[in-house]
C-alpha cells in the first residue's frame, strides 16, 4: 500500500482518535499493505506482518508492564533466519501508554505491546476504549527491508461506575381494564460500565402486589386486578442496584426513580366491522346490497355503538344506512340505479363509532358494490365487423363464421338482412352460425356484404366475406384452331405463329404456359410464357413434309392439380427455288480428230434442279470464243460447229466452261477439255466425274414421301382422362349412426367421412358438406379431408342427437355428388355438478351432552345430469370423528363425544359427488357449522403441567420468578381462577391470587440451595362445585459468574522438537497454565484450537500433554505452530493462550532425485579429454548434515567398460577421457549412473544417461574395387547416352560427411563420356567401335569439412555385338526372392539370378524401380 508513513506519524491525537476507527470502518487494507518499501515479493524476499491489522485487548487501570492480549499471533514470519528485526510505534500513541516488543521464536518474529511504567497516566475505558497504533517493522543491517501493521487495542472494562437513572420520575395512565401481565411502563437506568460490569437489577423499594417489574429490563407489568373505585393511584419508588457490588459484597444503592401509575376506566377497543354483501335480483329503491355487523370490546357505554356512516364512494348519495337491530345496519339503494353510468361498480368507504368517551372510530372498510353482469355490461357483438374468407369452391352448406353477442341473453335471435348477397348464405337464428347455400363457382363475385341482427337487442354487425380463388376453369386458346403457311426460307429460330389462351381464375390458378406435345419431331419450339412457335432447325420443303400438325397445351399453374386446355396447329410450307442446279458428271476429258464432223454430237451435258427439275438451261460461257462448238441450251447436247481442221487450240485441247441455271441460279461451272488428235478418228469417249447427284435427289424424295405418310393426329380424339365419367362414392364402411361425449372441445375430432370417385384430376377431387340436419351449429366438416369436428359445444340436456345430411361432391365439369344420412348420437358427460338446496350453506346449535346417534340436519343437493351421473353420495370432508352423514340422504348425525371445552363448534364441509363412472365425478361441497352449547365440567389446567424456572442467586427481593398460567375452558364463574401455595419454604416464596405470579420473598444463595420445589393449587368458582387443580414449579438457583480471574501462562510461547519418524502418540511438550480462582472457576482444559498443526497434534486437556496424532514428514513442512487456549470452568469460562512452535528434526528417509527421469546428451567424435558431456543435477529433499557442504555422491555403475567417459563425484559432471570415441564403431553409450547421500544409513537412485556420439569427416569414401573392367559390344551412334557401368562409393561418416558426388577425372579428354554426380552411373556420349579401349578414373568426394575424397579406374573393352539369338533368354526362376539384413555392408552381394544355359554373351541390367 503506497502510504506517507511521515503523514501517519505527525497526526495529532484528537485527529487520530476521530480518522483511524473511521480508516477501519470505512477502508481496510489490502493484504499488499505492509509490503517492503523496496516492491512486491518478486523483488526480495518477503517481508510483511501477517495481517494489516491486528486486534489486542488490554484493562484499564491496568498496572505497568502489562502485556496486551491478543487472539491471533501478531509479527512476522522470518524468510531467513539471520533477520534482526526491531518494531517500533510510530503513531497512534501520544499519551505513551504503549511500548512495542519483539520476540524472536523458530521462524516468527512476535509483536508484544505492552503499558509503559513509570508513567503517572492509567488507562481509563471511559475516557478513550481504543486506540489504533501504527507499528514499523524494519531488519537491523538492512534499510530497505521496513513494513507497517495497525494494531487496534480495545480498553476492557473494570467495574468502576454505578448505574443512574434517567429520568428520575414516571407517569403513566392505564385502562382500569388492562389484562394481567401487560406492560404499562418501563424505567430506565445506565451504567458507563460494560458487559457484566455495566449489569444491574431494578426492584421495588416496598412491596407491591398489584405490579411487577422486571429485575434487567426495568418493565413494570400489572399483575393484580385494578378497581378504579378503589384507588385509582399508584406511587411507585423503584431502585437500582449494581450487580457487581452484589458480587464483590458491597450492597449500596446507586440510584431512585418513582413511577406515578393512574387508573381510568377508559374507552380502549375501536369497533369491529364485519361486511357481507348481497347482489339484488334487481336495481331497484331499498335493495340491499351490504350488511354490516359491528363489534366492540368495551364493557358498558364504550361498548355501545352509535352509528355507521358511508364517509366516501358514494358523492351522489345512491345509498343510505339502516340500523334493523343492535350492532347491525343495512347499506340500501336510496333510489333506483343505472348501472351503466358504473360499469365498474362503487367503492363504498364505511366506518362505525361507538358511544364511548372519547369516541373510538374503527378502521374504514371499503366495499365493492357490482352489478349484476346482465345490469353492468353492455351487450355487442363479440367484433365490430367480421372479416371472413372463403374459398371459392365450398359446397353448399360450408360453415362460414359465428357470430354473437356478449352478454348473450338466453333468448338471442339472430338474422340476416335481406339483400342480394344474402340470398347465397343462411343464418342459424339460435346459434349465429351463418353457412353457405350454393356454389360460387359460376358467378364473378368475389366480395359479399351480409348485415347481421340480433332482433332482441336490435343490434347490428356487417360481416364482409371474400371469396378466395381456387383453380376452377380451364385455360381457353383465342381461336379453336390454328393454321399457318411458311416460307421454306426463314433463318432458325425465326417466330412464325403465337398462340393465345386466357384463364378467368386469379393468381397461380390463372398463369398460363404452353408446350408442345406431338408423337413425332417437329422443327418448331414454343416460348412457355408467351405462346411464341419459333423454328428450331432450317424448314427444307424439298427433304420434308410439306405440312406438320401438331397439339400446343396451355397449363395453368393451380392446385393440386393443373386444368390444361389443347390446340390443333398446323403449318404448311412454302417451295421456293433455293437449290442451284447440280451437274451429274463434271471435269469431262475426250478425244476427237481433226475431221470430226460437224453437227456431230460429241457429249451431253446433265444438270438436276431439285427446285424445278425440267427448266435446266446450259450455257458455255469460256472457251468457245471461236464459235468451234454448239451447246443445246435444253438438252444440253455439246456438238461440232465448225470444222476443226484449221484450228490450233492452246496445246491441242479445248477447255469449254460450261454452267447451267434454273432461270435464277447458276450451277457451279464444270470443264469439258477436248483434245484434237491427227489421224484416223479414234472413237469418241470421255471420261467424266460422277456427282452421284441423281441419287442423292432420289434419297430426297424417298425421305419426303416418308414424311408425308406419317400418321396425322386423328382429329377425332378423345381424352378419355379428361371426362368427368365417374360419381363420388362413400366408402362401403360408412356407418348409419354414431355416438359422440357431449363434453368434446371445440375443435376435437368426432368422425373422419371416407369417400372415393375412380376418375383423376379434379374429377376425382372430393368435397365434402354437412348440408342438413346441423341444427345448433355443433358440427362442422373440413370440406377437403372429410373430417368432422366440433363447432360449437354440444348439450345432451338440451338436445341428445342430431341427424346430419352428409354429402360429397367432385370437381369435375360439371361437378357429380352422392349423399348419405348419418345419426350422431350425443352421450352423456357429466358436465352438471350436484347443487345443494342452499347456497350458503347450514347452521345448527345443539348442546354438548347430545347423545352419539342423533340426527342433527338434513342437506340435500340435485343434479341435471344422466343415469350415475345424476346419482349423489354425500360423504364429510372435514376430518372429524364426532359428526357422521348418511351417503344416501344426506341426513348428518352425531358419531362421537362431544366436548364444547375441546371444540366449541365445528366447520363442517359437506360433498355431494356424482357416481359417473368414466372421466372424472363432479361434486359440490357446502359448509355446515355446529354450535355447542357450554356445560361447566373442566377443572383449571395449567399449562404447562409443571413448571421449570431458574434464577439468579443474586436476584433482588420482590422479583416475579415465575408466572402460572391456566386454562379453564368453562365459561362465567366456572372459568374463573385463584391461586394458591401449599408450601413456601418458610416464607422465602409468595403468589399472587389472580395473576399466578410467584415473587421472591428472600434472598438466593446458590451455596446454601441451589433448588426449589413449590406445590401451587389452582382452584375455579364454579358452582354447585368448583374445581381443583394442582402443579409443581421447580425453581433452580443459578450461580452468579463469581471467576474474577483468568488462567495464565507462565511463558508467552513455548518450543518443542520431534523426530520426523516418531510414532503417533508420542509425548513431545507439556505445557502448563495456573488460575487464581478456587473450586471449578480455577480448573484449568487445555485444548488445541488455532495453529497449522491442528490435526497433526493434540493435547491431554487435563495434563497439558501436547503428542502427535499423524505421521511427520519434515521435507513436506519442518515446523508448525500451535494456538494453545486453557480455559477455566466457571459458569462464564475465561481462557488464556500461548503459542507453541513445533521444530521437526530430519531423519534421512528420502533417496536423491535427479531433474530429469533420463538423460540424452551428446558428444562429437575423437574429443579430446575433459570435454563436458552433461551434469547430472540431483537433490535430496532431507536436511543437510552439519559440517558437510555438499552430501551428494555421483558414480557410473555401468555402460563404461572401455572407460570412455568418467564424472565428478561431487558434481555430478560426465566428461570424455584420453580414449577417443568412434561413431563409426559405436554410436551410442548408454551409462547408468548411481546418485547417493551422505547420511548416516545412505539411500541412492540411478538414472541412465543415453550419450549420442556425433559423427566428424573423418572417413574417405571407399570403392568396393580400385579397378573395374567390364566388356561390352559395340555400339552404334544411334546408341550414344546408353548407361555402361555404375561405379559407386560409400562412406562410413554420417550426414553431409557421407554425402557424395562423382566425377571423371581421367581418361575422358574428348567429352565421350559423362557420369551422374550421385549415381554413379558412367554412361558414352559417342559410338563405339569393336576392338577399342577406354581407361577411366573416377573421383568420389564427400561433402563434409574438410572434403575427402577417394578414386577407382574402369576399364572399358569393346566387343564385337553377338549374333541375334534363335531362342529367347529365359531365367532360371520366375521369380526371385531376396533379403537383406538392416546392418548389411554396402557392395555385399544380395543375390545371384542366372539363365538358362547358353553359349553367347550376356549382359544383365537391373530395370525395375526398388521398392522398401
Amino acid at each position: 500500500m503506497d502510504m506517507n508513513m511521515g503523514q501517519w506519524a505527525g497526526m495529532r491525537a484528537p485527529l487520530l482518535g476521530l480518522a483511524i476507527p473511521l480508516l477501519l470502518l470505512l477502508f481496510k487494507p489490502p493484504s499488499g499493505y505492509g509490503q517492503n518499501i523496496q516492491g512486491g515479493p518478486q523483488d526480495g524476499p518477503h517481508f510483511s506482518f501477517t495481517q494489516a491489522v491486528y486486534h489486542a485487548t488490554v484493562y484499564e487501570n491496568s498496572a505497568a508492564r502489562t502485556y496486551a492480549n491478543s487472539k491471533v499471533k501478531m509479527g512476522i514470519h522470518l524468510a531467513q533466519r539471520s533477520w534482526e528485526i526491531r518494531y517500533r510505534i510510530t503513531s497512534g500513541d501520544d499519551e505513551g501508554f504503549f511500548k512495542a516488543e519483539e520476540y524472536m521464536l523458530g521462524d516468527f518474529c512476535f509483536l508484544r505491546i505492552r503499558t509503559k511504567g513509570g508513567n503517572a497516566a492509567i488507562l481509563n475505558r471511559e475516557i478513550q476504549d481504543n486506540y489504533v497504533l501504527t507499528v514499523k517493522a524494519s531488519v537491523k543491517g538492512e534499510a530497505l527491508l521496513e513494513t507497517w501493521t495497525k494494531v487496534s487495542i480495545q480498553v476492557l472494562d473494570m467495574n468502576d461506575l454505578r448505574p443512574l437513572f434517567s429520568p428520575t420520575t414516571y407517569s403513566v395512565t392505564i385502562a382500569e381494564s388492562t389484562p394481567l401481565r401487560t406492560s404499562i411502563a418501563q424505567v430506565t437506568a445506565t451504567d458507563a460500565d460494560i458487559g457484566s460490569n455495566g449489569e444491574f437489577y431494578y426492584f421495588f423499594k416496598e412491596k407491591m402486589e398489584l405490579f411487577a417489574v422486571h429485575p434487567t429490563s426495568g418493565i413494570v407489568s400489572l399483575s393484580g386486578k385494578l378497581n378504579v373505585d378503589e384507588q385509582n393511584r399508584y406511587d411507585l419508588e423503584i431502585l437500582a442496584v449494581d450487580r457487581g457490588m452484589k458480587l464483590y459484597g458491597n450492597n449500596g444503592v446507586s440510584s431512585t426513580a418513582k413511577l406515578f401509575v393512574h387508573v381510568e376506566r377508559m374507552n380502549e377497543h375501536a369497533p369491529i366491522m364485519n361486511l357481507v354483501t348481497y347482489s339484488p335480483s334487481l336495481p331497484v329503491k331499498n335493495s340491499l346490497y351490504v350488511m354490516v355487523t359491528v363489534e366492540d370490546l368495551d364493557e358498558g357505554l364504550n361498548g355501545e355503538i352509535d352509528s355507521v356512516v358511508i364517509v366516501g364512494g358514494d358523492p351522489s348519495n345512491n345509498f343510505f344506512v339502516e340500523r334493523t337491530e343492535e350492532g347491525e345496519f343495512a347499506i340500501k339503494a336510496s333510489r333506483s340505479l343505472n348501472w351503466e353510468i358504473y360499469p365498474y361498480g362503487c367503492n363504498l368507504s364505511l366506518q362505525a363509532k361507538d358511544k364511548g368517551t372519547p369516541q373510538k372510530f374503527s378502521a374504514v372498510k371499503v366495499v365493492r358494490i357490482m352489478a349484476k353482469e346482465w345490469q353492468t355490461a353492455e351487450a355487442k357483438f363479440e367484433r365490430d365487423f367480421y372479416d371472413v374468407c372463403l374459398n371459392e369452391i365450398s359446397p353448399p352448406g360450408t360453415i362460414v363464421e359465428a357470430v354473437k353477442i356478449k352478454p348473450e341473453p338466453y333468448n338471442a335471435e339472430y338474422i340476416l338482412k335481406p339483400s342480394a348477397d344474402s340470398a347465397f348464405f343462411k343464418m342459424n337464428t339460435l346459434t349465429g352460425v351463418i353457412s353457405t347455400t350454393r356454389w360460387f363457382t359460376q358467378g364473378n363475385q368475389h366480395v359479399f356484404n351480409l348485415e347481421v341482427l340480433e332482433i332482441g337487442s336490435e343490434l347490428s354487425v356487417r360481416v364482409q366475406i371474400t371469396i378466395q380463388d381456387a383453380n376452377d376453369n380451364s385455360p381457353t386458346f383465342d381461336q379453336s384452331y390454328y393454321e399457318m403457311l411458311v416460307n421454306e426460307s426463314v433463318p432458325v429460330g425465326s417466330n412464325i405463329l403465337t398462340v393465345s389462351a386466357v384463364d378467368e381464375d386469379k393468381g397461380e390458378n390463372g398463369y398460363i404456359t404452353y408446350s408442345i406435345s406431338s408423337l413425332h419431331p417437329v422443327p418448331f419450339k414454343i416460348n412457355q410464357f408467351s405462346g411464341i412457335i419459333s423454328t428450331t432447325k432450317e424448314l427444307d420443303f424439298e427433304s420434308s413434309s410439306e405440312s406438320f400438325m401438331f397439339v400446343v397445351r396451355a397449363s395453368d399453374w393451380g392446385s393440386p392439380y393443373r386444368r390444361e386446355s389443347e390446340v390443333n396447329v398446323t403449318i404448311h410450307l412454302e417451295n421456293v427455288n433455293d437449290n442451284h442446279p447440280l451437274f451429274e458428271k463434271i471435269a469431262c476429258q475426250g478425244l476427237i480428230s481433226r475431221d470430226f464432223p460437224v453437227d456431230e454430237v460429241i457429249t451431253t451435258m446433265s444438270a438436276i434442279d431439285i427446285d424445278e427439275l425440267e427448266l435446266v438451261k446450259y450455257k458455255i460461257i469460256l472457251g468457245n470464243e471461236l464459235g468451234y462448238f454448239d451447246l443445246n441450251p435444253d438438252s444440253g447436247v455439246l456438238s461440232l460447229r465448225r470444222s476443226l481442221a484449221t484450228a490450233s487450240p492452246k496445246n491441242g485441247i479445248f477447255s469449254l466452261k460450261i454452267t447451267a441455271t434454273d432461270g435464277e441460279n447458276f450451277s457451279d461451272p464444270m470443264f469439258v477439255n477436248i483434245s484434237v488428235v491427227h489421224g484416223k478418228s479414234p472413237p469418241k469417249s470421255f471420261n467424266c466425274k460422277e456427282t452421284r447427284v441423281a441419287q442423292k435427289l432420289a434419297e430426297k424424295l424417298l425421305k419426303k414421301s416418308k414424311a408425308n405418310n406419317k400418321l396425322k393426329i386423328e382429329e377425332g380424339f378423345i381424352d378419355l382422362f379428361s371426362v368427368n365419367r365417374q360419381m363420388p362414392q362413400f366408402d362401403k364402411a360408412f356407418p348409419t349412426d354414431i355416438a359422440v361425449q357431449e363434453d368434446l372441445k371445440i375443435g376435437s375430432s368426432v368422425f373422419k367421412v371416407n369417400a372415393y370417385d375412380g376418375d383423376t384430376g379434379f374429377n376425382g377431387e372430393i368435397l365434402y358438406s354437412i348440408s342438413d340436419g346441423n341444427i345448433d351449429s355443433c358440427f362442422t366438416i373440413d370440406m377437403e379431408t372429410g373430417l368432422i369436428s366440433v363447432f360449437l359445444p354440444m348439450d345432451r340436456e338440451k338436445r341428445d342427437r342430431y341427424l346430419l345430411n352428409v354429402t360429397i361432391y367432385d370437381l369435375g365439369l360439371p361437378p357429380k355428388s352422392a349423399w348419405r344420412l348419418l345419426t350422431v348420437y350425443i352421450e352423456d358427460a357429466n358436465d352438471n355438478a350436484p347443487q345443494f338446496l342452499q347456497d350458503r350453506g347450514y347452521v345448527i346449535v345443539i348442546p354438548e351432552n347430545t347423545a352419539i346417534g342423533t340426527d342433527v340436519i338434513q342437506v340435500d343437493a340435485t343434479d341435471k345430469d344422466h343415469g350415475p351421473n345424476g346419482e349423489i353420495v354425500y360423504s364429510v370432508l372435514s376430518s372429524t370423528s364426532q359428526f357422521g352423514i348418511n351417503s344416501s340422504n344426506g341426513i348428518v348425525y352425531v358419531a362421537g363425544q362431544l366436548d364444547r371445552e375441546f371444540v366449541s363448534a365445528f366447520n363442517l364441509k359437506i360433498e355431494a359427488r356424482d357416481k359417473a363412472e368414466k372421466g372424472s365425478q363432479r361434486f359440490s361441497v357446502t359448509t355446515l357449522k355446529i354450535i355447542l352449547e357450554d356445560v361447566n365440567d373442566c377443572p383449571p389446567l395449567f399449562i404447562p403441567s409443571v413448571y421449570k424456572a431458574r434464577a439468579l442467586e443474586d436476584l433482588p427481593v420482590g422479583t416475579v420468578v415465575a408466572w402460572l398460567e391456566t386454562q379453564d375452558p368453562d365459561l362465567g364463574l366456572g372459568g374463573q381462577v385463584r391461586y394458591s401455595l401449599a408450601n413456601d419454604y418458610n416464607g422465602w416464596f409468595e403468589i399472587d391470587r389472580t395473576s399466578g405470579a410467584i415473587r421472591l420473598n428472600k434472598e438466593l444463595d446458590y451455596e446454601t440451595q441451589q433448588f426449589y420445589n413449590l406445590t401451587v393449587k389452582a382452584k375455579d368458582k364454579g358452582r354447585p362445585v368448583s374445581l381443583l387443580s394442582v402443579t409443581f414449579v421447580e425453581i433452580e438457583v443459578l450461580d452468579v459468574n463469581e471467576n474474577l480471574h483468568a488462567p495464565y501462562f507462565s511463558h508467552f510461547a513455548l518450543t518443542g522438537l520431534v523426530k520426523e519418524n516418531a510414532r503417533i502418540g508420542t509425548a513431545l511438550l507439556q505445557v502448563s497454565a495456573n488460575d487464581e480462582d478456587t473450586g471449578r472457576d480455577g480448573e484449568v482444559q487445555y485444548t488445541i484450537n488455532d495453529g497449522s498443526g491442528l490435526g497433526r497434534f493434540a493435547i491431554d486437556e487435563e495434563t497439558g500433554m501436547i503428542y502427535t496424532t499423524d505421521m511427520l514428514d519434515r521435507e513436506t513442512k519442518d515446523s508448525y505452530w500451535l494456538t494453545v487456549y486453557a480455559s477455566d470452568r466457571g459458569v462464564v469460562p475465561q481462557f488464556a493462550t500461548t503459542e507453541v512452535f513445533i521444530q521437526v528434526e530430519d531423519v534421512n528417509d528420502n533417496a536423491p532425485l535427479t531433474s530429469e527421469p533420463l538423460y540424452r546428451p551428446s558428444v562429437p567424435e575423437n574429443s579430446p579429454r575433459d570435454v563436458s558431456v552433461i551434469k547430472i543435477q540431483a537433490q535430496d529433499p532431507d536436511a543437510t548434515p552439519p559440517l558437510t557442504a555438499d552430501r551428494l555422491n555421483y558414480r557410473i555403475i555401468s555402460g563404461n567398460p572401455q572407460n570412455f567417459f568418467t564424472i565428478n563425484t561431487r558434481t555430478g559432471l560426465i566428461t570424455t577421457t584420453p580414449r577417443k570415441l568412434d561413431r563409426e564403431q559405436q554410436t551410442e553409450h548408454i551409462l547408468e549412473v548411481l546418485v547417493s547421500d551422505g547420511g548416516p544409513s545412505p539411500r541412492q537412485s540411478t538414472v541412465w544417461v543415453m550419450v549420442q556420439v556425433l559423427d566428424e569427416n573423418d572417413n574417405k569414401p571407399t570403392f568396393p574395387e580400385k579397378v573395374y573392367q567390364v566388356k561390352l559390344p559395340e555400339r552404334e551412334r544411334r546408341k550414344k547416352g546408353e548407361p555402361i557401368y555404375r561405379v559407386f562409393a560409400y562412406d562410413r561418416d554420417d550426414g553431409p560427411n557421407s554425402d557424395l558426388s562423382y566425377s571423371i577425372v581421367d581418361g575422358n579428354e574428348d567429352g565421350k563420356f559423362f557420369i551422374d554426380p550421385k549415381t554413379a552411373v558412367v554412361s558414352s556420349r559417342k559410338a563405339f567401335s569393336a576392338g577399342s579401349y577406354d581407361i577411366l578414373t573416377i573421383k568420389a568426394m564427400d561433402n563434409g569439412r574438410p572434403q575427402k575424397s577417394s578414386t577407382a579406374r574402369l576399364h572399358i573393352e569393346w566387343i564385337r555385338r553377338p549374333p541375334p539369338l534363335t531362342l529367347p533368354l529365359l531365367f532360371d526362376e520366375p521369380l526371385y526372392n531376396f533379403t537383406i539384413m538392416e546392418n548389411d555392408k554396402v557392395a555385399e552381394i544380395v543375390g545371384v539370378v542366372s539363365l538358362q544355359q547358353s553359349s553367347t554373351s550376356l549382359w544383365f541390367d537391373i530395370t525395375g524401380k526398388i521398392r522398401l
